[in-house]
């Protein structure tokens, strides 16, 4: 073989193989940006109903998932609101749930989920109000936001005991493998 089909030979594998990597990396990107997390009872960046509020029952949401990375051995929830306590001048993250080990076989949490109906395994970390469970949108005053935030992790994390959120971030760090993100809305009349 001369030395022009060589270059050209050699030229085609590097092609190739840039190629194949590309794909391999796109794909990957597009394996955690998939997870989808959503709920029946509001839209993205939508109202929160009442019912689910201290003006209601204080009843969690119903959520449902997709899209988990295949590498998924649990899921995380927290839920918090980065605008407390006035949204015009925030001081603080009020936090309303921390669930983690949620099992990647679990799809969703039914509306007002009891502790006792939680998906087998799943354990519960203290909220705000230094208590294990929901507690839902309650602020002070002004429009607030509440993120809902999923994460899939590569590992299912040991019992932390009622951990607070700073204590689950800092268990999962480095093994966040997907993550999906609803925000919902409240404001008192």
């Amino acid at each position: 073989m001369d030395s022009t089909k060589q270059l050209a030979f050699i030229r085609l594998i590097v092609l190739v193989f840039s190629v194949f990597f590309t794909a391999a990396i796109l794909a990957e990107g597009q394996q955690t940006m998939t997870l989808i997390l959503k709920s029946p009872d509001f839209a993205d960046q939508g109202e929160i109903p009442k019912t689910l509020t201290c003006d209601g029952n204080d009843s969690s949401p119903a959520l449902s998932w997709s899209g988990l990375p295949q590498n998924t051995k649990s899921l995380v929830l927290i839920v918090d609101d980065p605008d407390a306590p006035d949204p015009a001048k925030p001081k603080m993250t009020w936090v309303h749930w921390v669930l983690y080990n949620i099992p990647p076989t679990a799809a969703e949490l039914p509306r007002a989920v009891a502790p006792g109906d939680l998906p087998a395994g799943t354990r519960q970390g203290k909220n705000d109000w230094k208590q294990a469970g929901y507690r839902g949108p309650c602020p002070p005053i002004g429009r607030h936001r509440y993120f809902h935030k999923l994460y899939a992790l590569d590992i299912e994390l040991p019992d932390l005991h009622q951990p607070d959120k700073a204590q689950v971030e800092k268990a999962m760090a480095g093994h966040i493998v997907g993550q999906a993100e609803l925000v919902g809305t409240y404001r008192r009349q």
